[in-house]
């Protein structure tokens, strides 16, 4: 079941309407409503839960918000919105360098048969956590497992950002090698838990004109990879990482996701 003090009653019914089997996990992502704002446009920010990038909206909720903020001209701006509506918020662009909105979650849990536990470890490619559970002879239990959500987007400008390249204080995090809304092409980029790369996490790349176009690759040794995107427009690249919880924790697992959106610019010819 899930955590209500995690969410609070609101919060936990609008994750029973967005997921009504509790098999179901689900990518979240940042979603603005243009990720090419003019100088001084005033854009909203909406949170989305779902699969193969077609998401359903999540309302601002503050007891379920760990952090929230734009990152833009060096200086970070703390985002909130209306409690329990959608947009989650909304923000003013400055435009000038490419600016990063940035979600961290406060946590939640649920808990899964054992079934339906393995189809999901399967999905997102966690054989660790499989392997873990077979040796411990837990296949055939039920999960009890803590998520936890970090999200990020970039808002292009005039000029790249270095802040892009830069690491937020969040537990798991896609951080690129360069600015990716200034070029086409290959994404480069590394994949950062508790601060220190991450080898062998299996990072995906979806493109939401058309969610059929899915790259995956692992992170090397030095948590390092690259995707060869092939196409401009909108793309969410995502990962997701999963540990053995804690001896004090109420859960068996703890799974860590990172997303991040943006759109990468036409090919110059």
């Amino acid at each position: 079941m899930l955590s209500i003090g995690h969410w609070g009653w609101r919060g936990l019914f609008a994750v029973a309407l967005l997921c009504p089997n509790p098999a179901c996990a689900h990518d979240f992502w940042i979603e603005p409503s243009t990720f090419q704002p003019l100088p001084g446009m005033t854009i909203s920010v909406a949170l989305r839960v779902g699969q193969d990038f077609i998401g359903d909206p999540v309302p601002y909720m503050s007891n379920a918000i760990d952090a929230f903020f734009v990152r833009q001209d060096g200086e970070d701006e703390t985002l909130s919105g209306s409690e329990g509506l959608e947009p989650a918020a909304f923000l003013r662009a400055s435009g000038n360098a490419t600016a990063i909105v940035a979600y961290s979650s406060a946590g939640s849990t649920v808990e899964l048969p054992a079934g339906r536990f393995k189809a999901y470890l399967e999905q997102y490619g966690l054989d660790e956590t499989i392997s873990e559970r077979r040796l411990r002879e837990e296949d055939a239990k039920p999960a009890r497992e803590c998520f936890y959500r970090y999200a990020k987007a970039l808002l292009s400008g005039t000029a790249p950002s270095p802040s892009v390249t830069q690491l937020l204080p969040f537990a798991y995090e896609i951080v690129p090698d360069r600015d990716p809304t200034t070029g086409f092409g290959v994404f480069r980029g590394h994949i950062f838990y508790d601060g220190e790369p991450l080898a062998d996490a299996r990072v995906e790349a979806l493109h939401r004109q058309d969610p059929s176009v899915r790259l995956s690759v692992r992170s090397d040794a030095q948590g390092g990879f690259s995707l060869t995107l092939p196409q401009a427009g909108v793309w969410l690249v995502k990962s997701v990482h999963m540990v053995r919880a804690g001896f004090f924790s109420d859960c068996d697992w703890e799974s860590s996701w990172a997303s991040l959106t943006f759109e990468m610019p036409e090919e110059r010819p």
